[in-house]
């Protein structure tokens, strides 16, 4: 339950948006040597320093991605989230889908890439199509942050990017 009301989004949740899109990013520019890495060791064959590296960063910085993800769920639980600045229903519902859509695979690609490295190799193949969805729905965002800003020229993209004054409750 929201203690407090705001009118836009808090440091804090601003800070976690930007940090877990710059892993995601990292993740998606450099998680191929993670597959580099897999298959090397299936088939007994050495790999590079470096590709050993990102195989390595790219195990630890989805870790870190959920962890990260449970804070900003539990802050969202905390302090809530504005309401949409949009009143047109489906672009509203447009919004809700896909922030849920990215909580869901910030949630579920971390978890299958631990129960590919620990449990079930064969998982991998799951774990590996969440790329492309990521593509998808970042481009979907991004294009939409922009559509707000530029076409309808309103605050959406500004609340992500400007803290909010908090609000009694």
């Amino acid at each position: 339950m929201s203690l407090q009301k705001t009118n836009g989004y808090g440091p804090i949740q601003i800070g976690l948006h930007w940090l877990i899109a710059a892993m995601v990013l990292f993740q998606l520019v450099f998680g191929e040597s993670m597959v580099t890495a897999t298959d090397a060791a299936e088939e007994g064959t050495a790999i590079s320093g470096s590709d050993a590296l990102l195989a390595t960063a790219h195990y630890w910085v989805g870790i870190g991605i959920l962890v990260l993800v449970a804070v900003r769920i539990l802050v969202r639980l905390r302090y809530g989230s504005p309401a949409p600045i949009d009143k047109n229903p489906l672009l509203v519902l447009a919004g809700k889908a896909t922030h849920v859509l990215f909580y869901i695979l910030l949630v579920a690609v971390p978890v299958s890439g631990l129960i590919t490295v620990h449990l079930n190799p064969e998982m991998g193949e799951i774990h590996q199509l969440a790329k492309p969805a990521f593509i998808i729905l970042i481009a979907l965002h991004a294009v939409a942050a922009l559509f707000h800003h530029f076409v309808l020229r309103d605050a959406t993209l500004t609340r992500m990017l400007v803290p909010a004054k908090v609000d009694a409750a």
